[in-house]
């Protein structure tokens, strides 16, 4: 689908740190998580990814999707595994009847229904 590698989650003492190489600046993006080539999880953000990034490696208190990413993703690095971080931007090309069509938000639920990865069915 476009989908290209653009960071790892990775253990640095007892905190996770993600490592964006491409797209942290981008907005309107689909990302997945990745580990052992299965899809984790599927999700968008309107924000720069790092900065969606950023909410799952410092969840507020009450910011549960972050909070139960953070706890999975931890889960997985503390156990030596590997999560990747996979993007497709929107490049802003995608029209209908005149208005911009986030590539992101058309496609999350779609993708979600027939892939049906793990964590987004437990609602993270």
């Amino acid at each position: 689908m476009g989908f290209k590698h653009v960071g790892v989650w990775k253990l640095s003492g007892e905190k996770i740190l993600y490592n964006l190489e491409l797209c942290s600046n981008l907005k309107n993006v689909l990302y997945a998580f990745i580990c052992d080539k299965s899809v984790l999880y599927i999700g968008k953000t309107t924000q720069q990814l790092k900065k969606r990034m950023y909410g799952y490696q410092n969840p507020g208190p009450t910011q549960s999707t972050n909070i139960k990413g953070n706890g999975l993703i931890r889960k997985l690095v503390t156990s030596g595994k590997e999560v990747e971080i996979l993007a497709l931007p929107d490049n802003g090309l995608l029209y209908y009847g005149g208005f911009h069509v986030n590539l992101a938000a058309g496609l999350e639920d779609s993708i979600v229904s027939t892939i049906k990865p793990p964590w987004n069915k437990m609602g993270i």
